[in-house]
């Protein structure tokens, strides 16, 4: 690789996306610790995370090494592999939770629906670059169609936020690139029958009971409602400075639930306070800042999709997982990138930052 790439790479990025992580293994640590009588006792949820930090550096490293532009050949292929994965977890997975998402490697697991992610991102970036016009009804309904093939494996799962995080990047995208007007007008009169299709057929009982919990926890504080009371008790809490690095209460007693994954925010809210939380908002904001400018200035299509398609990967992650721990909208399991535990998401988050600082680098190489 050409060194002199590296002076056009997006530094502010690459400085964001690493204070990112290192407050997130920093947070796990506290999030891993459990008040005892002798003191506080830690599992290995921050050990693991910098394990999977140092692969997802090295994939990053390795998605900046090459022309993005060969990802178009390789968007085909990675989608069947994906596709492939997918069709194993009900055969050969491994069920945690009740449900059956994760494959195991013996010395790891491996989730393929993180992987779909990345795959429908490439495939419809190839997809929406072949013609900058807007979409007309053939190309949409073929782009869609492609897409929703993994969404439908992933559903059974069962993994609604997923499925809803691949049908919000698919969309982010496509209207980024265009809908002609009678296309776009038809789709958002058909989002309310796509929600009443979901909420009677798509959705296990536990999913609709989560939704109902959202607009009311105190229906059911012991169980449905636990997550989000105890969410906001830890956050609030916390006031304005909040209680100190491995001071968390809520955390450390364990009256937090899922506190290194899905809640991990809940946790640093709780132990920083409203500053505290003001700063990292602030953070995500210059990051996702950092990763519009470069889809601005890419000089193709395909680079230009590409990183609006991660933009919007991270934008509906951090709104959700936020919305969802202050309890302004339902439990859907989707983690925070870099602050929550995540092995296979942790790899897939860097790697995709890895394809946004190759396209930044090589902006200036070709026009057209």
């Amino acid at each position: 690789m050409d060194k002199s790439l590296f002076s056009y790479i997006n530094w502010g990025l690459l400085a964001c996306m690493l204070l990112l992580y290192l407050v997130g293994v920093g947070n796990l640590y506290s999030a891993s610790g459990t008040r005892m009588e002798t003191g506080l006792a830690f599992n290995s949820f921050y050990q693991r995370q910098i394990i999977w930090g140092l692969c997802g550096l090295a994939c990053m490293l390795l998605a900046m090494t090459f022309d993005y532009r060969q990802l178009r050949n390789l968007a085909w292929p990675f989608f069947f592999l994906t596709l492939l994965l997918l069709l194993l977890v009900p055969i050969a997975g491994k069920t945690v939770y009740g449900a059956k998402r994760w494959l195991s490697l013996g010395f790891m697991s491996v989730q393929p629906s993180e992987l779909a992610k990345l795959s429908v991102l490439v495939l419809a970036a190839r997809l929406l670059a072949r013609d900058g016009s807007p979409l007309g009804w053939k190309d949409f309904i073929s782009i869609a169609a492609v897409c929703l093939l993994p969404c439908a494996l992933i559903v059974t799962q069962p993994d609604l936020g997923t499925t809803m995080l691949i049908l919000l990047i698919l969309a982010g995208m496509i209207l980024f690139h265009g809908l002609k007007g009678y296309v776009l007008k038809t789709c958002l009169l058909a989002v309310p029958c796509f929600g009443a299709f979901m909420w009677f057929v798509g959705m296990h009982d536990y999913q609709r009971q989560r939704i109902l919990t959202f607009l009311d926890p105190t229906t059911d504080p012991r169980g449905t409602g636990y997550h989000i009371i105890q969410s906001r008790i830890a956050i609030g809490s916390g006031e304005l400075w909040g209680k100190g690095f491995k001071e968390g209460t809520q955390s450390q007693l364990r009256f937090l639930p899922e506190r290194h994954s899905d809640f991990a925010v809940a946790v640093f809210g709780e132990e920083w306070g409203f500053v505290g939380c003001v700063a990292l908002v602030t953070l995500f904001c210059l990051f996702l800042l950092s990763i519009f400018s470069t889809a601005a200035q890419a000089k193709d299509r395909f680079g230009s999709m590409l990183v609006v398609g991660v933009f919007f990967y991270f934008f509906w992650q951090i709104l959700i997982n936020m919305g969802m721990v202050i309890g302004i909208m339902p439990v859907v399991g989707i983690p925070l990138p870099f602050i929550s535990y995540g092995g296979s998401a942790t790899v897939v988050n860097f790697t995709l930052l890895g394809i946004v600082l190759n396209v930044s680098m090589r902006r200036f190489m070709f026009k057209g």
